[in-house]
């Protein structure tokens, strides 16, 4: 279950908490949560989300403490909702008890969390296809990046285990390879296909069945952020003209 990797036990009770009489059952009905993992709308949603489809084995249940699921909604809602999903009424807040010892409460200190870095905001407009307004602007958009790559993606046409719809096609034309190596690049650009769906759909939107795309962005840990993407079209002749410039261009400190 891969909404579930490294969360600290490895047998979980069935049927869960969600009604899933089956572990096959919990893992498909638990990939179309990874998106949201993906926005890291909470430091805690795993957790939570851990606590229903994949409860630890013990004698008894433990389900999420009510605080854990109030706070986890609130700041995954508003970016669930960018998408046309509400908060689903199956995981209602009210049906978890109020904090005791014998369920599970946040994680995270979130005070001293939201102290330190910037809480998750809502987007709608996450990693849309743009188009380059000047060579000049894209070639400092490459500068900021940790990595720029020119990929082709392909839609597969059956994925029954896979969130992604699409694959890599080819070989990648690495423009700026950044901290990573060329084979780690492709394997974490694989792993963004399959856990960035909603990032993925945004650009192919208007291509439905594939295309070629220039894609820019940071490395964070062991994740790839795709930050912009655009439309690798001949006849676009801003970024034409970047993609040229590039291995000769010095970029500003």
């Amino acid at each position: 279950m891969a909404l579930c990797q490294n969360i600290g036990y490895n047998t979980m009770r069935m049927p869960n908490l969600l009604g899933h009489e089956t572990p096959a059952e919990a893992v498909q009905q638990s990939a179309s949560w990874l998106p949201l993992l993906a926005r890291e709308c909470h430091p805690d949603a795993r957790i939570f989300l851990c606590s229903l489809f994949a409860p630890i084995c013990l004698d008894r249940f433990i389900s999420p403490c009510r605080s854990l699921c109030e706070s986890v909604r609130d700041s995954c809602a508003p970016i669930m909702s960018c998408y046309g999903y509400p908060w689903p009424e199956i995981l209602r807040c009210d049906q978890y008890p109020a904090d005791h010892l014998m369920c599970i409460s946040s994680i995270t200190n979130t005070t001293a969390d939201t102290a330190g870095r910037r809480a998750p905001q809502a987007s709608c407009r996450d990693c849309e296809l743009e188009e380059a307004s000047s060579s000049n602007d894209l070639l400092e958009t490459f500068c900021r990046s940790d990595f720029v790559v020119k990929l082709r993606l392909t839609r597969l046409k059956y994925s029954p285990v896979s969130l992604s719809q699409f694959s890599l096609a080819g070989k990648l034309d690495v423009l700026k390879q950044g901290p990573l190596l060329g084979g780690q690049l492709r394997s974490r650009i694989e792993l963004w296909l399959e856990r960035d769906a909603t990032c993925v759909r945004n650009m192919t939107r208007q291509h439905p069945r594939g295309g070629t795309f220039l894609v820019t962005g940071t490395v964070q840990g062991e994740r790839l952020v795709v930050n912009k993407a655009f439309a690798w079209q001949k006849q676009d002749k801003n970024l034409m003209a970047a993609a040229r410039k590039w291995k000769q261009y010095r970029c500003r400190n």
